[in-house]
């Protein structure tokens, strides 16, 4: 992890169990309950993904807690069941099912919760402000932080980012062809999606973009806007900083966690881990 002028810029990829990685990542004949740590001590954050298609149970996040490093990150991707859906604003049941799964376990290393929205729903602004406003601002004592990943292009709308600005949510930033791509920040932090590793590039992304992903980062962390990426709202003055969530996800996944670890090198200005 590093430490911009105030803001964490945290790096790393989706889930840990991947059997591709077995041949191009994790060392051979390790065991696979041993994956979790060894990822977790290359990266400073994992989003987890099997939130997302059935509700976890607090054993299983007290496991997860205790296999990482002290100052490690998991952002949880929320249950579908709240987010495939015709009427947004009719979540509340499952949103709260999904928050006394078990979710506090993760205690201090909870970090964003990201509400991934179906491809086929639309923008509807009384429908997505009535969801917003169940998003809880606390899990007990923990403070929570929430990201939408939109994906229909009818989002593409200030009046959106107004709204999102409005909650005090982020929204996801996709590295992507395939589904909405802007930068516009909403949120006290920054939640990045890479979804551009090749195959035939060891780091799944060329360290010509690594560095440039890198520096958006940093800036990103200082509480500026970096140039070269799309907005559909003029850039925000600077304020204050920020943390910065970037995750390889997608693409060439087999690649990912080594872009992950090259990204977090660049980022900190040291050889990546071993």
């Amino acid at each position: 992890m590093s430490i911009s002028p105030g803001g964490r810029i945290r790096v790393g990829v989706g889930g840990w169990v991947y059997e591709p990685w077995r041949d191009n990542f994790y060392p051979p004949g390790l065991a696979q309950a041993q994956e979790l740590a060894y990822l977790s001590a290359r990266v400073t954050a994992i989003e987890i993904n099997a939130t997302f298609y059935r509700n976890q149970n607090a054993a299983s996040f007290a496991r997860w807690r205790d296999a990482t490093p002290d100052d490690f990150v998991f952002s949880v991707k929320a249950t579908r069941y709240a987010t495939n859906r015709r009427v947004l604003a009719e979540a509340g049941e499952a949103i709260d099912r999904f928050f006394t799964s078990g979710l506090a376990e993760l205690g201090p290393k909870l970090g964003p919760i990201v509400w991934q929205l179906a491809p086929t729903k639309t923008f509807d602004a009384a429908d997505v402000e009535g969801f917003l406003r169940l998003l809880p601002d606390h899990l007990g004592a923990l403070r929570l932080r929430h990201a939408v990943e939109v994906r229909h292009p009818s989002f593409r709308s200030p009046e959106y980012i107004e709204l999102a600005r409005h909650h005090g949510v982020a929204t996801v930033f996709a590295d992507s062809d395939d589904y909405p791509s802007f930068a516009d920040s909403s949120a006290d932090f920054v939640y990045v999606r890479l979804m551009r590793c090749e195959a035939s590039c060891a780091t799944g992304y060329s360290p010509e973009a690594i560095a440039a992903w890198a520096e958006r980062a940093r800036t990103w962390g200082t509480g500026a806007e970096p140039p070269g990426v799309a907005r559909l709202t003029p850039p925000l003055p600077a304020g204050a900083p920020r943390d910065v969530f970037l995750f390889f996800i997608s693409g060439a996944k087999e690649r990912a966690p080594s872009a992950a670890v090259a990204l977090r090198a660049q980022v900190d200005g040291s050889s990546p881990a071993r």
